[in-house]
């Protein structure tokens, strides 16, 4: 009885420390806070609001609901513990559950490497493919099918907001929007040129050939918490192209919003209404205004200079099919041997190989 005491009161006091450091009292707060605002009927008079407060609450409940179950859990087999006596197999059991406990608790502490203001939010990740033609336009694709595929594992829900396909096959840019705990502060790590050296399955020779996808990944800013000028907005409607057929648009509901002083410009035609089209533009705007003010170290939009940083010069991955199979992180040396499971969404070690490097 006694060792397992010592390693519940060891993990009693690692869970308590944590627990505070991530100020979870506080997000217990804010939850309950969200609750009692989405539950007053009247909030339905603003659609709009109450979807904001809601997808609030959702991810609010999200954070906050493992530590609220493993104080629970913490507690009750502190309680089992004491009334164990000298019940061998209480004990035995109560060892197996306090190793579930230790598993989960370690997972959740890696929270402790998420310190960035809009790291525990949703993310927006832009895929843009590089020169290559076609090759790299598939390149750009597989890396879409990749954080789909991580995301379903680790339960973040994606929504494709934009995606033009390539003529004959991949993608030319995807925007997808990622909702879930810390999707931003995981996402973050993939920032960057991802390199694909591999034999081409679109030349007739079989040539080996190297591709490029840019990946840009953003905080998604709540709208209400933007300080952006209208009038350094420019905002431009035009008709939504496409391949032909009955989904073809044929109103003016694309939408092209541009960030005068920076000279920024975000262009959407996904969805079939305008109202939407500029919804999800603006979404991507302060997004972008935001990352580009934390690069210049500017303390409010309005300070922003022209001028995006150089995204196409910062080449982070190498993923090698061809003459061997190598995926290299260059920035943190992380790798893996094996691409094809990187490639259907093991990403994990490279975002964690990240955010460890970021803490100094």
């Amino acid at each position: 009885m006694q060792p397992l005491k010592k390693r519940l009161e060891a993990l009693r006091q690692d869970f308590d420390d944590v627990y505070a450091k991530l100020s979870i009292d506080g997000k217990l707060a804010e939850l309950e806070k969200l609750e009692a605002e989405t539950a007053v009927p009247e909030l339905w008079n603003n659609p709009e609001l109450a979807r904001s407060k809601n997808e609030q609450l959702a991810r609010m409940n999200e954070l906050v609901a493992p530590w609220r179950t493993l104080k629970v859990q913490l507690s009750d087999i502190d309680e089992l513990l004491a009334l164990s006596g000298d019940d061998d197999d209480l004990q035995a059991e109560l060892t197996v559950q306090l190793d579930a406990i230790e598993t989960t608790f370690h997972e959740l502490k890696k929270q402790l490497l998420f310190t960035g203001e809009y790291d525990s939010g949703a993310a927006i990740v832009r895929l843009t493919a590089g020169v290559g033609g076609t090759d790299a336009q598939d390149w750009t694709e597989m890396l879409e099918r990749m954080y789909l595929r991580w995301a379903g594992k680790e339960g973040i829900k994606p929504s494709i907001l934009e995606r033009q396909a390539g003529e004959e096959a991949g993608v030319k840019t995807s925007v997808v929007e990622f909702n879930g705990a810390y999707a931003y502060g995981k996402l973050k790590s993939e920032n960057g040129v991802h390199r694909l050296v591999r034999l081409s399955p679109f030349n007739a020779d079989n040539l080996r050939q190297t591709s490029f996808a840019l990946i840009e990944v953003l905080p998604k800013i709540e709208a209400s918490k933007a300080e952006i000028d209208p009038k350094d907005l420019k905002i431009d409607v035009y008709r939504a192209g496409g391949h032909g057929g009955q989904s073809v648009n044929t109103t003016d509901s694309a939408v092209r919003i541009t960030h005068l002083p920076t000279g920024l410009s975000v262009a959407i035609q996904n969805e079939r209404s305008q109202t939407q089209n500029k919804e999800v533009a603006m979404n991507i705007m302060l997004s972008k205004l935001q990352q580009l003010k934390d690069e210049q170290h500017v303390e409010n939009l309005s300070e922003l200079r022209a001028g995006e940083s150089a995204a196409w010069g910062a080449q982070i991955r190498n993923y090698v099919l061809h003459p061997y199979s190598l995926v290299k992180d260059t920035r943190t040396k992380y790798e893996e041997k094996d691409p094809k499971k990187v490639l259907d969404g093991a990403i994990d070690g490279f975002i964690e190989a990240y955010l460890n490097s970021q803490i100094s």
